[in-house]
């Protein structure tokens, strides 16, 4: 069995905790993987190799900086196929959708190769007799990241790159369910030339993450995952004194009023369900319809939705893979199963399917709620599952009101032919990110991924700007130097003394 350890001042330790959890293939429930979990004091090891590397990694020159990062952009160019094919063996997606999280992620690497631009302070001259007042940033020390499951590639390098580009030494914690990733990201990054101790991955569960929350050399905590989790880290890390971002979930809604599309809209509605079997916070888990539209709307999505191919995320003939844990195959398919009793119309159930020859998987096919209310369980939770509800309003200000109820606001979208309505939408819609006729609005690298109100919990989005300023602090510099012409006697330095 393949064993997964830690990634710890440039090279492979072995874990020493003596507690190991395990990694399946989704696709055919055996356990294929062992990965170390990481105690309190292995945790502490990896702080101070970063802490170390700081030392000099922190007054770095950007040039050197760049450098590294432009030859890693390359590398993980270069074996984007090796990245995709471990997150498919652990995490289950397809291998087309495991190559579109690498190809994301390098985005931000991408961004970070410009980090020169991004990192230039401000200059005011003379704003008193011969005083200057410059801004500059200037980068935190030692952070870490917490990351997610559903995209163990793309989430972190959502992180790292900045961090370190910034002057930042990092400690990844990736999800332990599919682990391997990460440390390929990290090996790539040292065959960069990126100093030892500057990037490290620790691998655990709660006692690696509380360790990290609670160090005290840890400046800053980058965090993706579910609500409550997102909450604990924020309360916790901010509790510690530290500086967090905290992503959680999400239950992300598609407006679709009278005028649109709605063979485009049933597209995306379908895409944006079911994709990554729906293992992912922007996913689109609530369609509105507006009008007399839903019937037709609902028809179209069902016929979409009967032709999804479900099989191993490596048979290149599949569209959707399976679910990463049979445990999270159960409670996705419990919601599905509950909702004809809290009154939903259930136009599909997935949750009979299996995958000839492979039977053990973690299957489960796409699933279609309709006439769902908004009081019923598989309304209001995050499922991260192919379950898509679907209920109707009759008008757009209906729709935006339920819209704006949920306590989630992270992504949302509307789909219509009226440029006006988008616009009032856009506006009027409480979530951080919207999309007009795009159904996952995913920021690109140099704008900025977060939501509001329960989807987010600190101050700052995560990449682009807010990414930097994240890994940042400011300083404000006040300077007043004499004229040379002022110098004590015996002190010639060219300059006439005449004015």
């Amino acid at each position: 069995m393949k064993t997964v350890n830690h990634w710890i001042g440039g090279k492979t330790v072995e874990g020493a905790s003596g507690n190991w959890g395990p990694v399946t293939d989704p696709a055919t429930g055996a356990g294929t993987t062992q990965v170390a979990l990481a105690s309190a004091e292995e945790v502490d090891s990896a702080v101070a190799a970063a802490k170390a590397a700081y030392a000099t990694w922190g007054t770095s020159s950007l040039a050197q900086r760049t450098g590294i990062l432009f030859r890693y952009r390359a590398l993980l160019d270069a074996r984007r196929d090796d990245i995709a094919a471990l997150i498919t063996a652990e995490h289950g997606k397809v291998h087309s959708d495991a190559l579109g999280e690498v190809a994301r992620g390098l985005e931000i690497v991408e961004l970070a190769c410009g980090i020169t631009t991004q990192l230039k302070g401000e200059l005011s001259t003379q704003v008193s007799n011969r005083v200057d007042v410059s801004s500059i940033r200037q980068p935190l020390g030692v952070v870490a990241g917490i990351t997610p499951f559903n995209f163990p590639a793309m989430v972190p390098m959502w992180m790292f790159p900045l961090a370190v580009a910034c002057g930042n030494t990092f400690v990844l914690k990736p999800s332990e369910k599919d682990p391997s990733a990460a440390n390929l990201l990290a090996e790539l990054a040292a065959e960069a030339g990126l100093p030892d101790g500057v990037l490290n991955v620790v691998h655990g569960d709660k006692v690696a993450v509380d360790a990290l929350l609670a160090h005290p050399d840890v400046a800053a905590v980058s965090f993706v995952g579910s609500t409550p989790i997102a909450r604990y880290i924020h309360t916790t890390a901010s509790a510690n004194g530290k500086r967090v971002q905290a992503l959680g979930g999400a239950k992300n809604h598609m407006l679709v009023l009278p005028d649109a599309d709605l063979d485009a809209a049933a597209d995306a509605a379908v895409s944006a369900a079911y994709g990554s079997a729906g293992e992912r916070c922007m996913a689109i888990s609530a369609v509105v319809a507006v009008g007399a539209i839903g019937d037709e709307l609902v028809a179209k999505i069902r016929e979409r939705a009967e032709k999804i191919k479900i099989g191993p995320g490596n048979d290149p003939a599949s569209e959707m893979g399976p679910l990463i844990t049979k445990a999270h195959r159960d409670k996705v398919a419990g919601y599905v199963t509950g909702a004809g009793a809290q009154g939903a119309e259930v136009v599909l159930d997935g949750t009979g399917h299996t995958v000839e020859g492979f039977e053990d998987g973690h299957w489960i096919g796409l699933s279609l709620l309709d006439k769902v209310s908004t009081d019923s369980d598989a309304y209001r939770d995050e499922i991260f599952g192919p379950v898509l509800v679907v209920l109707r309003t009759e008008t757009y200000e209906e729709g935006v009101d339920l819209i704006n109820a949920s306590p989630f606001g992270n992504g949302t979208a509307i789909f219509t032919r009226d440029g006006g309505a988008a616009r009032r939408f856009q506006l009027e819609i409480e979530a951080g990110m919207v999309g007009v006729n795009v159904p996952i609005p995913v920021p690109v690298g140099y704008h900025s991924f977060g939501g509001w109100k329960d989807s987010l919990f600190g101050d700052h989005h995560i990449y682009g700007n807010d990414g930097v300023h994240f890994y940042t602090r400011g300083k404000v510099v006040t300077t007043r130097w004499p004229d040379p012409s002022e110098a004590p006697a015996g002190v010639d330095l060219g300059f006439p003394r005449n004015h």
